[in-house]
């Protein structure tokens, strides 16, 4: 017992360097300063008149503080263990050995959480995640996936502490879903999501197949940084078909049963949008062209294009050989990223939103390659 606390004083002495580089790369002093300065932002004359952005200082303001004040706490519970630690080891102290072994754990899984944090160093990052799900062909089979990585997603969401929004859904013929979209809220909600845009490749006994055969079904995930500041996007009437209809699907039962839902088309890419959600017709048209915006600003930036008009909507087909993840629920249970070689054969834990090794994989894939 007392060589596993010896074990955990070496592991700890090593965290402590670990602890002091994360607190330079997750810039703390200067979170810390920023924090303080919005703070004093909002003592001036006049703040709460904007609401759209005194709602949005607040909102920055506690995700600063949460940040220190998680690794503050990180740090503090360290010294602990330290502490602890020794003072086992020079009592020979048998009963704390899981106590202290459990810390050194801890800590060590949050070091490396925050090491994860440290690459989301891309520009919309920080952003709040837009995420669309769609499914390909196959009907109710593709439609059940798609529902199911909804599922999924948002179960990983609200378990990592971000806010789900549902912006819209439309429900499958028989099951599942033939569109939804939700906004993930939180800081660098689109910096871990990001890693899963793109189609997600499903094999199981399909449930709606009465001879129980073995199928493929195929699903998109879209996601896309919510924008704040989208004044460089300019949508012209002309390019617009709007129309209203009334909600339907998760939710619309509890919404007014008035044609309040908008759908937009972008009629020079194809891109359609839509929202039901909102309480009135008019906020759910601000919401959509909004998303519009988003969708528009985040293909120029990903093809690098210099004028909106230059954008084609061009799409990935959702089908064999564009697939990110395979989940794969018989002959045998299985989820592998094609792009990182990650898998994970709890299938059921994955589906429950247990996706956090997928993400992190991701995210380590794509900063060793740009360090190449």
């Amino acid at each position: 017992m007392i060589v596993a606390l010896e074990e955990c004083k070496r592991r700890l002495i090593a965290l402590g360097d670990v602890l002091v580089e994360l607190g330079n790369q997750l810039r703390i002093d200067e979170a810390r300063e920023r924090a303080q300065e919005l703070e004093r932002e909002t003592m001036v004359q006049d703040f709460w008149g904007d609401a759209e952005k005194s709602s949005r200082v607040l909102r920055e303001i506690k995700q600063l503080k949460d940040k220190v004040e998680h690794y503050e706490n990180l740090c503090s519970r360290h010294e602990d263990a330290v502490t602890l630690c020794e003072m086992a080891i020079e009592a020979g102290d048998e009963d704390s050995v899981e106590e202290v072994v459990s810390e050194t754990d801890y800590i060590e899984k949050e070091a490396e959480r925050c090491r994860i944090e440290v690459l989301l160093s891309g520009p919309y990052d920080r952003n709040n995640a837009i995420l669309s799900f769609h499914p390909g062909a196959g009907g109710t089979e593709a439609q059940d996936w798609a529902s199911m990585l909804y599922r999924m997603h948002t179960r990983w969401a609200e378990k990592s502490g971000f806010t789900v929004k549902l912006i819209d859904w439309l429900d499958g013929d028989q099951a599942g879903l033939k569109s939804a979209t939700v906004m993930i809220e939180g800081i660098n909600a689109y910096g871990y999501l990001k890693s899963e845009n793109g189609v997600h490749r499903l094999v199981r006994v399909s449930p709606f197949d009465a001879s129980g055969r073995r199928q493929t079904s195929f699903a998109s995930v879209e996601v896309m940084p919510e924008f704040e500041d989208d004044d460089t996007i300019e949508l012209r009437d002309e390019d617009l078909e709007i129309t209203a209809h009334r909600s339907s699907g998760a939710g619309g039962q509890h919404i007014n049963k008035t044609d309040s839902a908008i759908r937009i088309v972008h009629k020079p890419t194809g891109i359609v949008v839509g929202c039901q959600t909102e309480r009135s017709q008019l906020q759910n048209k601000e919401t959509a062209l909004k998303m519009l915006k988003a969708k528009l600003m985040e293909i120029k930036i990903r093809e690098k294009l210099d004028r909106i008009e230059d954008i084609q909507g061009n799409k990935v087909n959702i089908e064999w050989g564009s697939q990110i993840r395979n989940y794969v629920f018989m002959p045998y249970t299985l989820v592998k990223d094609t792009r990182t070689g990650y898998e994970d054969g709890n299938v059921d834990s994955v589906m429950d939103g247990n996706i956090d090794e997928f993400i992190n994989a991701y995210l380590k894939h794509i900063s060793q390659g740009e360090k190449k």
